[in-house]
């Protein structure tokens, strides 16, 4: 349970880390940042999917015997839906103003709740084992990188200096360590596979409805190809860590 706990609050730290992600574009230009942007999108979207349908879903289905996962999963997808539609919960990938976000304020506050809520996600893989922990963790990483450039961007657009925008993104991000250490000590055994299935659900919305679609918007059909193949990639990817989990 110990190394549990530290693994945990190790992998919400890293998670926390990405919140300093902005001070890479102090020194890459913006033409080479949002190419950088792409392929991260096209990378995260594939391993989100195939990590919320290979091993996410089967986990919560088949070893933790949750009779409910599809159905929680779904719940997961239309909560998702529900957030960015209503509550402005938006997942912004640009390099240049993201018209979604009406006030700074929106975004640092929206933006803590979201990774306080992957900290209770992270803690609850983990409590189902290291291997679900460590992909979930992967998984919530790979969609951040992106997802925190563009709150970056976002920051800067409303009037942030630089260095005051690298700040607020680490700190709004940081409420992940909370919210795994709390949802280590106060996760009960029955939610915990409800938690990873409502996770799964969560992720094929990012990835379906969100990330997909930034991809859809480029033009270039070098850059399209490019897409495709990180996008690929990180399908390969997951199924490879399958594979080299189980046989």
């Amino acid at each position: 349970m110990v190394n549990g706990l530290i693994a945990t609050i190790v992998a919400t730290v890293l998670d926390s880390l990405i919140g300093l992600v902005g001070i890479f574009s102090l020194y890459v230009s913006e033409e080479k940042l949002e190419e950088i942007v792409q392929w991260l999108v096209a990378f995260a979207a594939g391993a989100m999917l195939a990590g919320a349908l290979v091993h996410m879903i089967p986990k919560a289905m088949m070893a933790l015997q949750y009779k409910w996962t599809g159905e929680v999963a779904i719940l997961g997808f239309l909560t998702f839906f529900v957030l960015e539609r209503f509550l402005h919960w938006h997942h912004c990938h640009e390099t240049g103003p993201c018209e979604v976000h009406p006030v700074t304020t929106l975004t640092i506050v929206g933006d803590s709740l979201h990774n306080f809520i992957d900290g209770l996600v992270i803690a609850a893989a983990f409590l189902t084992d290291a291997v679900t922990g460590w992909i979930t963790t992967l998984l919530i990483i790979a969609h951040e990188v992106p997802q925190e450039l563009g709150n970056f961007s976002v920051l800067l657009f409303g009037g942030y200096k630089k260095e005051k925008a690298i700040l607020w993104t680490f700190f709004s991000q940081a409420t992940c360590i909370l919210g795994g250490i709390l949802g280590w000590f106060f996760t009960p055994e029955w939610l915990k596979a409800p938690i990873i299935a409502f996770a799964a659900g969560g992720f094929l919305y990012i990835a379906a409805a969100d990330l997909i679609p930034e991809l859809h918007k480029e033009k270039n059909r070098k850059k399209m190809r490019q897409a495709t193949a990180w996008l690929l990639l990180g399908i390969l990817f997951m199924i490879g860590i399958k594979m080299a989990v189980h046989g």
